[in-house]
């Protein structure tokens, strides 16, 4: 991987870190102008070299490093997905329709929130209290430009209720989308290189600080190429602000598992470091 830069969000100021030098942006440097940008990377790189530098503690309360952008998904890209998804919804008829998806050219692409409904590193996450079945998908998530050029990457969990879900799958946007339903961070790799197919995803989820599940799988595993997922995204839509598109999980929690409230999801992939969130109380 080339030379990189990592973007923090907090509440006060974008913080840059390029090999190892923390800097404030310049106040004209903002999520939005950096999205807006033909080439976010150049611009990542002006704003380092006019920052004014600070101490690494700079970055000890973060935010979702989000502006104005929507965060879109896709679905079934692993093998694992699908067959958990064939797996929650064969009563009711939609096995088949995650098994055509998987193997189809059109991807399956929905939205999945806005800024205000997203988290950040820390913040709460949240289940539907109409659902009982529950689980984080963490996912390797783009930084996609407003001219659909993906500039770097982040970590998501796409919050899901399998329960909604299997029941009938035209519930796929109540089970996906709703307050507390996204969690993006801890930070976002501005850099030209996606992580090779051997890099890792991994998962945690404590409970009462003992480890009730643990997984990992490797981004090779996606099935379809990563830009081609932008180009459809990008097809008759625009993204003024540019976009964020989670890219689909490979872990998936055995049948019996579903979140509780207090506990603690922390996902894990270099270089971005490790997004960890709280389940809160309904």
């Amino acid at each position: 991987m080339t030379s990189l830069i990592r973007l923090y969000a907090t509440r006060t100021a974008i913080v840059l870190e390029s090999e190892g030098r923390f800097v404030n942006a310049p106040a004209a440097f903002t999520l939005d102008s950096l999205f807006r940008s033909a080439d976010p990377g150049a611009t990542a790189m002006a704003a380092v070299a006019n920052g004014s530098v600070v101490d690494r503690t700079a970055i000890n309360t973060l935010s979702a490093p989000i502006g104005q952008q929507e965060i879109w998904a896709a679905g079934v890209t692993y093998l694992r997905s699908k067959a958990a998804r064939m797996e929650e919804s064969k009563d009711v008829g939609g096995g088949t329709f995650y098994d055509r998806v998987y193997d189809a050219d059109r991807p399956e692409l929905f939205f999945k929130s806005t800024p205000h409904r997203t988290v950040g590193p820390g913040g709460l996450v949240r289940i539907r209290r109409d659902s009982k079945w529950n689980v984080p998908e963490p996912e390797l998530t783009l930084a996609v430009n407003a001219q659909g050029k993906i500039f770097g990457f982040t970590l998501g969990n796409d919050m899901s209720s399998r329960d909604i879900e299997g029941e009938n799958p035209l519930y796929l946007p109540q089970a996906k989308v709703y307050d507390g339903s996204a969690a993006i961070g801890p930070c976002i790799v501005i850099t030209p290189d996606l992580p090779s197919a051997e890099r890792s995803i991994e998962i945690q989820i404590k409970r009462e600080n003992a480890v009730v599940f643990a997984g990992e799988t490797t981004i090779g595993r996606i099935k379809r190429p990563l830009p081609s997922l932008v180009e459809w995204l990008f097809r008759d839509q625009s993204f003024p602000f540019g976009c964020f598109l989670m890219t689909g999980t490979g872990i998936v929690p055995p049948d019996s598992f579903t979140l509780r409230a207090g506990d603690e999801i922390l996902i894990s992939l270099q270089p971005v470091g490790t997004l960890s969130n709280i389940v809160a109380a309904s």
